[in-house]
């Protein structure tokens, strides 16, 4: 096979493997389907799947086209004996081209494959925990190629996937099963006895307004004030009990039709998102349309309406069950899950009795008040009408956040207690900056309100002339402002605020958005999206950084005492070359379309950056052998987060293009103190003398050898801080985007001297405290 011919096969395996993946939901229909479709594609007479029992010591056939079927399930054997059980012992591809000469072959009868000589192994692994094997056979002696090990080492890791997400959910089935009887029990006394709602609320049409001052978290700038459109979720489970129930032929008939009204809806939600912001931030719904279509979930309402719960009732006890079992989960990713499967609630039972689109349609602008803001809650509304958002729950990664950032909308999250306090008749200010809300504000608060407006108008309108403009000091010296980004959605946020390019682009959210690796080519469709989006500007892009806080769902990482000092970051790269290679030809493949440069996190040893160099070497030769145009000079960065990094910076700086300074984890690494940890949060202080002569030690050695250094982090969206840093020689950073109009006023209201000055007065200083006292001082004689 041709080399052009087989990495096109290869990539239309892997991606209808990921369709397989989306649309079967049993795991042994899902696998058989797997090895019919690899040895079609692939061209071998076999192609078969052990599993590896939970002894760990017994490998059992699950799936095979080639071999008998009715071998299947019954054919085990032991780790210690057989070509496959020779995979699981080594933790490694095992290859023979003629199997039945090989010490360790070993012969079922049954199976009838004496008549195949080549033997293909590859174990399928979560980390280093064996999950079974993967084989393939040929009649003929073969040798298989490189290539075609590559892509079945990377279709194994997808099918070890779909194993774990398997387990999990017979887990979950299985603590539901456990639960279920005494719940039920719950649900039908409480079906007998009070109504399910509790004390209604007071009527608040009635009651005396009064006024509240509340605080949340800050997660769009801007204000906005007006009425609310409320919407109070806990009111939807009121009367479900005592609900009326059609005959089981009407019931179960009820819920097809809603079942499949909902998935129409769930696509158009879907191509909407995709259509406003883009593909990736509509992936979300793609997930929602699985759950839609698993068996297990549908066959669990469909018991319920047997027992005459009713189409709506079963619904609300299966999703009531998912949610439970989600959100005790530790992963956060799973944990989040847990408000999909109530948006998907939602959205059947709106289907069911039609009440639930109606109550978010909005006649007039309003601020949307709630106490969660759920994917199909933005899908679906009229953003031309949303004044603000405000939620009891979320954080700065909530879904709501995230949407509001994209379109401009002030919105304040964590609000704890709005909704009890908040009626349809009462004003609110929100105040997206600070993360106040008043309701019902005084004349007094609604005036100094009106002035900020205007302020902020006028502020605005100073900031939007400068988009254009570059960030240069009054005496001439020039920063480069670039902004941080995630997703493809950012790019029209990042250009309308002035980025010159992007300094890191955090390459892990479209790998947290999907439900296997994505492939080379999704890789390479997404990369050139964004570089085209910035050229000619660069585009620095950031490899693979998961573990401590970021986790793939289909991708399970052993539980660690300490993840942000395990494996994460690089070191899974280096470990996982399958999936780091993939990404890296991705990278490649789309330079020619911008200006890339790639960057390397959590990097801590010179020994690392060989290895990379080494891998990255090979891929380009592989691209290169194939005919493939990639940038032969795209730049070779790391990021600078680890103390030993820091104390090395003279070794390393040697082996690399630039530097780029990642401030958030230096920090966190330099004091020993998790950001995400209230205990020691003092702790995490960039003020910290300890802090910033790191900084200055790497900006000093990277000057010295000539090498551009930058810094990314929070340190540079504050613009007393941009100012520091720019007095110790840093001339880019990169930032949120918002952030970028307001640094880039500060640099310019001020002179490289005076920053200079700055520089040296702040790392005279012995104690955070007198840095933080100066540096206010600093801020306000200089208009910052």
């Amino acid at each position: 096979m041709a080399e052009e011919q087989l990495e096109t096969t290869g990539l239309r395996t892997l991606e209808d493997i990921s369709t397989l993946i989306l649309k079967s939901h049993d795991l042994n229909d899902t696998l058989d389907n797997i090895v019919h479709l690899i040895a079609k594609r692939i061209g071998t007479d076999v192609c078969s799947i052990y599993l590896l029992e939970d002894d760990g010591t017994t490998l059992r056939l699950a799936a095979t086209k080639g071999l008998s079927k009715s071998s299947v399930g019954k054919i085990t054997m032991k780790i210690s004996e057989g070509l496959a059980g020779l995979v699981i012992e080594t933790n490694g591809m095992v290859t023979a081209d003629n199997a039945p000469l090989h010490p360790r072959y070993k012969y079922f009868p049954e199976t009838r494959e004496e008549r195949f000589n080549s033997f293909l192994g590859i174990p399928l692994m979560v980390r280093e925990t064996p999950m079974g094997v993967i084989v393939i056979q040929t009649r003929e002696s073969r040798t298989f190629r490189q290539e075609e090990v590559s892509t079945l080492t990377t279709i194994a890791y997808q099918i070890s996937s779909i194993v774990i997400n398997a387990k999990l959910l017979d887990s979950i089935r299985l603590k539901e099963a456990e639960r279920e009887r005494l719940e039920k029990e719950l649900e039908k006394f409480k079906a007998i006895g009070a109504p399910a709602g509790g004390e209604p609320s007071p009527d608040q049409s009635k009651r005396e307004k009064r006024s509240f001052l509340l605080m949340g978290i800050p997660v769009s700038g801007g204000f906005s004030r007006g009425r609310a459109a409320i919407i109070d979720r806990q009111t939807e489970h009121d009367g479900i009990g005592v609900a009326m129930v059609r005959p089981r032929p009407e019931e179960r008939n009820r819920f097809n039709t809603a079942l499949e009204k909902a998935k129409i809806e769930t696509i158009c939600m879907e191509k909407r998102v995709a259509e406003l912001l883009s593909k990736e931030d509509a992936a979300i719904f793609h997930t929602h349309l699985m759950i839609l279509e698993d068996r297990g979930f549908i066959a669990k309402i469909f018991d319920l309406i047997e027992e005459d719960y009713g189409a709506v009732r079963a619904v609300n006890e299966v999703v009531a069950h998912y949610v439970n079992a989600f959100s005790r989960m530790e992963d956060p990713y799973l944990r989040e899950r847990s408000a999909d499967m109530e948006d998907i609630r939602r959205r059947i039972i709106a289907c069911l009795d039609g009440s639930g689109h109606a109550r978010l349609k909005l006649r007039e602008k309003r601020i949307l008040v709630a106490h969660e803001i759920l994917p199909s809650d933005m899908a679906t509304l009229d953003h031309e009408k949303l004044l603000g958002i405000v939620t009891e729950k979320g954080d700065l990664n909530s879904h709501a956040a995230i949407m509001a950032k994209s379109l401009g909308i002030p919105a304040v999250v964590g609000v704890e207690g709005i909704l009890q306090k908040l009626g349809l008749r009462d004003e609110v200010i929100v105040d997206g900056n600070s993360g106040r809300i008043y309701i019902n504000p005084s004349v007094k608060i609604k005036g100094e309100y009106e002035r900020l407006e205007i302020d902020f108008g006028v502020k605005r309108r100073e900031l939007e002339e400068l988009r254009d403009l570059p960030a240069v000091t009054r005496d001439g010296v020039e920063v480069a402002l670039k902004a941080n980004i995630g997703l493809v959605s950012d790019i029209r946020v990042a250009l309308a605020n002035g980025a010159e390019g992007v300094g890191l682009y955090r390459t892990e959210f479209p790998y947290m958005t999907r439900t296997a690796f994505p492939t080379r080519s999704e890789l390479f469709g997404l990369y050139r999206k964004v570089l085209e989006g910035f050229a000619p500007h660069p585009v620095t892009i950031r490899t693979l950084d998961i573990g401590g806080d970021k986790t793939l769902p289909y991708f399970p990482m052993a539980k660690e005492d300490n993840p942000f000092m395990g494996w994460r970051s690089i070191r899974v790269s280096l470990e996982r070359e399958d999936i780091f290679r993939v990404q890296l030809a991705g990278i490649l493949l789309a330079s020619p379309h911008g200006k890339a440069r790639i960057m390397f996190p959590m990097v801590s040893s010179i020994a690392e950056i060989w290895q990379i160099k080494k891998i990255l070497g090979e891929v380009r030769e592989e691209l290169q052998r194939e005919g493939q145009p990639f940038d032969p000079d795209i730049s070779f960065g790391i990021m600078v987060e680890l103390p030993a990094a820091v104390q090395t910076a003279h070794i390393l700086v040697n082996e690399v293009d630039y530097f780029s300074i990642g401030t958030n984890d230096l920090i966190q690494y330099t004091m020993a103190a998790d950001r995400n940890n209230p205990k020691v949060r003092r702790y995490y202080d960039s003020c910290q003398p300890a802090v910033l002569h790191s900084i200055k030690r790497v900006v000093d050695v990277a000057v010295a050898a000539g090498k551009p250094v930058s810094v990314c982090g929070e340190m540079a969206a504050d613009p007393v801080m941009a100012v520091l840093l720019m007095g110790m020689g840093i001339r880019e950073l990169s930032l949120s985007a918002p952030s970028i109009p307001v640094v880039k006023q500060a640099i310019r209201s001020v002179d490289a001297r005076t920053a200079r000055e700055m520089a040296e007065r702040v790392l005279s200083l012995v104690s955070a405290g007198a840095v933080r006292t100066y540096l206010a001082e600093a801020q306000s004689t200089l208009g910052l």
